[in-house]
């Protein structure tokens, strides 16, 4: 097994451990939103994309929410934290130091991109949220906390990104007409 993959089989191993249920499921979702984007992506964006939430999977290491009056600032630490645990795993799995760095410079801007490169990254994890999170987040978190993580992370989308979650739906009618609510209060429609 080559070094890339046995780094992800790694980081897959670590977010399995991850006390949110999604988790699994959205590390494997993001990189395959990833590669649907940019189907040649390479070793780094891969590992990046499994990678981003892995600061969730580490609880005696974990960023917490409720240590943040602000929700940038909290994930902009949770991005950052998330890059020094991924930092580890690559360099124990002895990955090279070019792509070591390029995984974890993508995940410490995967919240706010900023290139074309963690940009990509940021798109394929909001839309992952939208397809396989917000089911699981909405019965953990309910309505309200739902609503505001769901114009969050729309508003993080671009263009293409929104185009992408508007053939999303739930089999919970009330979570596709949240999504549609919140498409439609950035177009100045609303469905609710």
């Amino acid at each position: 097994m080559d070094r890339i993959e046995y780094a992800k089989r790694k980081i897959r191993e670590v977010i399995a451990t991850s006390k949110v249920q999604e988790d699994p499921a959205h590390a494997d979702n993001t990189l395959e939103w990833l590669l649907k984007f940019d189907p040649t992506a390479d070793p780094a964006m891969q590992v990046a994309a499994l990678a981003h939430d892995i600061d969730r999977a580490v609880e005696e290491r974990k960023t917490r929410r409720s240590d943040f009056d602000d929700y940038d600032v909290f994930k902009a630490a949770h991005a950052q934290n998330g890059a020094k645990i991924l930092r580890e795993i690559l360099d124990d799995c002895q990955v090279a130091k070019l792509i070591a760095e390029e995984a974890c410079r993508l995940v410490t801007l995967h919240e706010v991109g900023g290139d074309p490169r963690s940009d990509l990254l940021k798109d394929a994890d909001s839309i992952s949220y939208f397809d396989v999170n917000m089911p699981l987040y909405y019965q953990r978190e309910g309505w309200d906390e739902t609503k505001r993580r769901c114009v969050w992370g729309y508003r993080r989308l671009s263009s293409r990104g929104k185009e992408m979650i508007k053939g999303i739906t739930y089999e919970n009618q009330t979570l596709t007409r949240l999504l549609h609510w919140t498409i439609g209060q950035t177009g100045g429609k609303e469905f609710i």
